[in-house]
């Protein structure tokens, strides 16, 4: 998807990669993710919950929309891999501080 805020465009392109290091960059110091149920503060957490995911799921991600609401940049992102419900499309929801991600929030 070609019209993406940067920093969204440079989490997708990272996660890509399965670079948990690379992934975690994306995000302000400060920084929340709320994924299955968790939620992880701050880039070392990050950087764990995205290691984690990496080796439990293999998967692609495709952005295939975004919705801008307010400040909250809402991408619908179609996902294949090695999981239950495969293929699905999830809701990633960013809110981006300067130019870095302050919060990603991923549901169904």
């Amino acid at each position: 998807m070609k019209n993406l805020p940067q920093p969204i465009a440079d989490y997708f392109a990272a996660d890509s990669t399965k670079d948990a290091e690379l992934v975690a960059r994306c995000f302000a110091e400060d920084s929340v993710v709320v994924d299955e149920g968790h939620t992880y503060k701050g880039r070392p957490s990050i950087k764990e919950w995205k290691e984690e995911s990496s080796i439990k799921y293999q998967y692609t991600s495709t952005p295939i929309a975004i919705e801008m609401i307010g400040e909250k940049a809402i991408v619908t992102s179609h996902v294949v891999g090695n999981f239950k419900g495969s293929p699905l499309d999830l809701r990633y929801t960013f809110e981006i501080q300067g130019e870095k991600i302050a919060k990603l929030e991923v549901t169904l």
